[in-house]
């Protein structure tokens, strides 16, 4: 071997030990993992989540998979993106619980705020609080009244400590100085399952998913935690219309990926995500679109203020009424 030849090698192979992100390889390389931190079918943050990787799939040529890790209020599906390499491939479908869980929980395997980053928001929309048909109740001021009576006999159900229905439901105890009994469940679905079989009182959950068991008669449906009336169901008063006043609880669903991720992808992703969702809410009409919101700004700023409301939000439902 000649000198030239070696000299050839010796700066060739740094490069050939280099990863091939670092060569400047097209993203994505392989199919994406898209974790949904809830069960397959249970509410509307699967749902939402598959019907993106669907159409991420078309947009950037490569499959996207989703990937069901339910539990901990969407804490176990966090984590696992956040430790997952930062290369784009492994991407997270959550909602606005990962904004108060470093507040919520003694002890997290990483921290929400330093470990994800935001690509994008891809919804708010209100609650709306349904109860039972044996509840005693139809409107807010009766539903109060009842349960004021009654101490610690109604229970409501939620996706788990630090869901946004579970904030929700603390938020109206602490405002209304009730007594409900918290029972959590793997998912949203599974809770409103079981509120409409009578075997919990009261939900505070999703208007979408919602809405049909209220026009069935299966629940009775009582108020909506936005300000303004939802156009899905205009007939129902806000919370702050029923007398409980200053009551304001929004959800929202983003997307995220681990931090260190580099920008070109997060771009990449922010900017086909934003299309996906500008489509969807074309066909949806305007209607829908006012009903849940698609929030098509910048990747931080959005999302920056759903975490500051949210962990408000969450500040006010935990604080202790005084009596």
């Amino acid at each position: 071997m000649n000198i030239l030849t070696r000299r050839r090698l010796l700066h060739a192979s740094p490069l050939a030990l280099l990863p091939p992100p670092t060569l400047g390889q097209a993203w994505p390389s392989r199919p994406l993992r898209f974790v949904v931190p809830a069960a397959p079918g249970a509410g509307i943050l699967d749902i939402i989540g598959r019907l993106l990787a669907q159409h991420l799939s078309a947009k950037l040529g490569q499959q996207v998979v989703v990937e069901n890790k339910p539990g901990a209020a969407n804490n176990l599906g966090a984590e696992f993106v956040a430790r997952a390499p930062a290369d784009g491939h492994t991407l997270l479908m959550c909602n606005s619980s990962l904004a108060v869980a470093d507040h919520l929980y003694a002890r997290l395997g990483y921290k929400p705020m330093s470990d994800l980053l935001p690509v994008t928001q891809v919804n708010s929309a209100p609650l709306i609080l349904v109860v039972h048909p044996s509840v005693p109740a139809n409107s807010v001021p009766e539903l109060i009244a009842y349960a004021k009576a009654n101490p610690g006999k109604l229970n409501y159900g939620s996706a788990g400590i630090g869901s946004t229905p579970f904030l929700a439901t603390e938020l109206f105890k602490s405002m209304t100085g009730t007594d409900l009994v918290h029972v959590p469940y793997r998912g949203g679905a599974l809770a409103l399952a079981d509120l409409v079989a009578g075997q919990i009182s009261v939900m505070i959950e999703n208007v979408p998913g919602s809405v049909p068991l209220v026009r069935d008669g299966r629940l009775k449906a009582l108020a909506v935690t936005s300000r303004q009336r939802s156009p899905l169901v205009p007939q129902l008063p806000t919370m702050d219309e029923a007398g409980v006043s200053g009551y304001e609880m929004i959800g929202w669903n983003g997307v995220f990926v681990a931090s260190g991720t580099p920008s070109r992808i997060v771009d990449k992703l922010h900017d086909a995500l934003v299309a996906i969702i500008a489509k969807a809410r074309g066909r949806a009409g305007r209607q829908h679109a006012r009903a849940v919101r698609g929030v098509l700004q910048g990747r931080g700023g959005a999302l920056g203020q759903g975490h500051q409301g949210a962990r408000h939000q969450a500040g006010v439902a935990l604080t202790p009424r005084r009596r």
